[in-house]
């Protein structure tokens, strides 16, 4: 049987970054308080004309670099955002133009917040192996800096900005590529993280923007909890669906949120801490890009090797969650 390989990778990270320090003069903070709690001590934010679209592209360029493959060899092109140019027409749309994708290529946004990669490598891996498709390219960017209220301490020293891609094509190589996904949803838990107004329920209106309901909203202790137990499920279901153990998982990648999440989960599961890519200390939560950036430094970092066995594991906004299993 075909199977369907990751065949590049490539991120992009804003130039500006923030310290711990530089927030402590705008919010009441300081950077004990930020670090010992999530584990970041800088973020990257966008320029002001930087738009998601702009970051995607950036990352997709290294991606279709490190495949040795070109935009005109697209056919399907994902982008997993929560923080999309405009709220129609998709994202997609806009970095099929201004990088080159063919007219005739399958272009869409997903929705589906800190697992947004995930999801998109499932979409894309189910697709791949219909056959209609020949090359994939997903992405996940995030301009988060644009829907955090950078005067709630609470959630502006979490969130930064950047973008991760990958390219995926079919392989008749037997045993490597994307082993397996399991993805959830558990809607009842929408309210733990959200943007209230803006959407068809809660139109922008000038009440809406006083009340700064544009902003995301979050509910930090009741996500740490599911959100490590939502990991822990997915990633053992990961595992023992195929036929593996723990123990020969070479790399773990989780969604970049916290890093007490990270060791609340390594606990659980009985791994090290050394067996988990972190990235978070200089990148902050950048939700559908995590992922990817993670991954694409891990891989130029050499923690990643042929034969390898690495899960991807992530929760986000819906409250949304899933698993990836890739063979290298």
């Amino acid at each position: 049987m075909a199977s369907v390989i990751i065949a590049g990778v490539g991120s992009y990270a804003p130039a500006r970054v923030v310290t711990n320090q530089e927030l402590a003069q705008r919010v009441e903070t300081s950077d004990e308080w930020i670090f010992s709690r999530s584990g970041i001590r800088e973020r990257h934010i966008a320029a002001d004309d930087e738009a998601c679209s702009d970051l995607a592209i950036k990352a997709a360029q290294a991606a279709l670099l490190d495949a040795n493959m070109t935009a005109a060899d697209v056919d399907l092109l994902i982008v997993a955002t929560a923080t999309p140019d405009y709220p129609l027409p998709a994202t997609a749309c806009v970095v099929q133009h201004k990088l080159g994708v063919p007219p005739h290529a399958a272009c869409f946004d997903i929705a589906a917040a800190c697992s947004g990669f995930v999801y998109a490598l499932e979409i894309a891996y189910g697709q791949l192996l219909t056959g209609r498709y020949k090359c994939a390219l997903i992405i996940g960017a995030e301009k988060l800096s644009t829907i955090v209220d950078w005067s709630d301490r609470t959630t502006c020293v979490l969130f930064g900005d950047g973008g991760g891609a990958a390219v995926l094509k079919k392989t008749d190589q037997v045993g490597v590529g994307i082993i397996g996904s399991d993805l959830g949803a558990d809607g009842e838990l929408t309210d733990y993280l959200y943007t209230p107004c803006g959407g068809s329920r809660t139109p922008t209106s000038p009440a809406t923007i006083e009340a700064k309901g544009h902003f995301l909203k979050m509910k930090g202790k009741e996500i740490f909890k599911n959100a490590v137990r939502v990991m822990e499920k997915v990633a053992r279901e990961m595992v023992e669906q195929n036929g593996l153990t723990l123990d020969q998982i070479n790399l773990v990648i989780p969604h970049q949120a916290n890093v007490r999440i990270v060791e609340a989960l390594a606990g659980n599961l009985g791994l090290p801490m050394d067996r988990f890519h972190l990235n978070i200390d200089r990148f902050g939560n950048t939700s559908s890009a995590s992922i990817p950036l993670a991954l694409d430094e891990a891989r130029r970092l050499g923690r990643i090797k042929p034969g390898d066995y690495t899960l991807l594991v992530a929760f986000g906004a819906g409250f949304t969650y899933g698993s990836t299993l890739i063979r290298w």
